[in-house]
C-alpha cells in the first residue's frame, strides 16, 4: 500500500453523522467514505433537522437490531480501514438504542449511582456492550464522568447523566462501565473533558461560561481513570472557562487539551470533540477557525454529528479547511500525522485492524 496521503490522514480524524437507514438510503454517508476517507460514523435514532408532519422529528439511522446491523456492515464493506462505529449509549435519557425499536431498556448514571453497587455498574455495561456488539457497533460514547456539581444545570443534572457529585464514586463507576463495555471489545469515551457538571447553561444551545462555578475536583474522575489504564479515549466540553484559558472554549484550547490532559494527567490517547456543529462553538468562532483551533489545540476527532445543522458536504468542507491550514501554516503535517496515529492505535485496541 502507499504511504496515506495528508487528505486520507485528515479524513480518519473525522467522525461524521448520516441521514439513511438502509444502504439504498445511504448514497452520501458511502460516498464521503470511499472518496474522502472518513474514519467514523456517529448513529442517531431521531433527525433533529426534519420532522414529519405532526412536527416530531424524523427517524433517522435506527429502526431495528437487525437493520442497524444489516446498515453498519453496509457502511464497513465501503471502507478502506474499517470504520469506528459511534453511538451515545449512555443509558436512561440518552440513550439510541431504545426498546421501541426492539433494543433491550437501560437505566442512567444517576440511578447506577444512587444504587452504588460497581458491580452492578458493570452488569449494566456488559448488557449494553452486548446489544452494541451485536449491532455492529464498536465506539460508545460515554460514560459521564462530570460531577453533579450543580443541581440547575440542564444537560447534565436535567438528564440524569452524572453518577454522583464525589469524584471517587464517580470514577468507581466509571471503571465499572468501561470494564463491562472491554468485556465484551467495545471501545468507550469519557466525557465531558475538563467537566460540565458545574455549568448553568447548555452548549448544544449557546455559549457556556463555567469560570465561577469549575472546580479542580471536576478533573479527579479523569485523573484516576487515566492513571488506571481506563482510558479508551476522551471527548472534550465546548464549555468556557477564563481560569484555563481567557480566550477560548476548551475543545479550543491548547492550553486545556494540550496543557491540562495531555501533558499534566499524561493521557496521550484519542481525544474526540464534542459536536462542533454546537452552538457554543458553531454559533461563535465558525467551522474556518474552529476546526484548525481545535486540532491545534490536540483534538484527534472531529465530530460532526449532522444532526444540529445537516450539510451534506461537511466530510470534504472539513477535509478542505484543514489541507488549508496546514499549507499556510496555522497546522502541521506533523500534527495532523499525530492525530492519524492516535486514531489507528484505537483502531488497533478494537481489533479493527493489525
Amino acid at each position: 500500500m502507499n504511504p496515506p496521503t495528508l487528505r486520507e490522514k485528515i479524513g480518519q480524524m473525522l467522525l461524521v453523522g448520516f441521514r439513511g437507514a438502509t444502504p439504498a438510503e445511504c448514497g452520501l454517508i458511502e460516498r464521503a467514505i470511499r472518496a474522502h476517507g472518513v474514519g467514523s460514523v456517529i448513529l442517531f435514532d431521531l433527525d433533529m433537522t426534519g420532522t414529519i408532519d405532526s412536527g416530531a422529528p424524523r427517524r433517522r439511522n435506527i429502526g431495528s437490531p437487525a437493520q442497524v446491523k444489516e446498515l453498519l456492515a453496509h457502511l464497513q464493506a465501503q471502507a478502506r480501514v474499517p470504520l469506528l462505529t459511534a453511538i451515545d449509549q449512555e443509558g436512561g435519557r440518552v440513550n439510541r438504542l431504545k426498546p421501541a425499536y426492539g433494543f433491550p431498556e437501560s437505566i442512567s448514571h444517576e440511578e447506577l449511582g444512587a444504587l452504588d453497587q460497581p458491580a452492578e455498574t458493570r452488569r449494566h455495561a456488559e448488557a449494553t456492550a452486548r446489544t452494541l456488539r451485536e449491532a455492529g457497533l464498536n465506539w460508545n460514547l460515554a460514560p459521564v464522568v462530570d460531577l453533579d456539581a450543580n443541581p440547575d444545570n440542564p444537560i447534565i443534572k436535567g438528564k440524569r447523566r452524572s453518577f454522583a457529585g464525589d469524584p471517587a464514586k464517580v470514577a468507581r463507576h466509571a471503571a465499572a462501565f468501561v470494564e463491562g463495555h472491554r468485556a465484551h471489545g467495545v471501545l468507550t469515551c469519557l466525557k465531558h473533558f475538563p467537566g460540565h457538571g458545574s455549568a448553568m447553561g447548555d452548549t448544544h444551545l449557546g455559549f457556556v461560561d463555567v469560570t465561577t462555578t469549575w472546580h479542580e475536583r471536576e478533573l479527579e474522575p479523569f485523573r484516576a481513570l487515566i492513571a488506571a489504564g481506563q482510558c479508551d479515549s476522551i471527548m472534550s466540553a465546548h464549555v468556557f472557562n477564563a481560569r484555563l484559558d481567557p480566550e477560548r472554549p476548551s475543545t479550543l484550547s491548547p492550553a486545556v487539551i494540550t496543557g491540562i490532559l495531555r501533558e499534566r494527567l499524561g493521557f496521550q490517547g484519542v481525544v474526540a470533540s464534542d459536536d462542533m456543529e454546537m452552538k457554543a462553538i458553531s454559533g461563535r468562532y465558525g467551522l474556518e477557525n474552529s476546526v484548525p483551533w481545535a486540532v491545534a489545540a490536540g483534538i484527534d476527532v472531529l465530530c460532526f454529528g449532522n444532526n444540529m445543522a445537516y450539510d451534506p458536504d461537511i466530510a470534504p468542507r472539513v477535509i478542505g479547511i484543514l489541507e488549508r491550514a496546514v499549507a499556510d501554516g496555522r497546522v502541521s503535517a506533523a500534527r495532523i500525522d499525530e492525530s492519524y496515529q492516535r486514531v489507528l492505535a484505537l483502531k488497533r485496541r478494537a481489533r479493527l485492524i493489525a
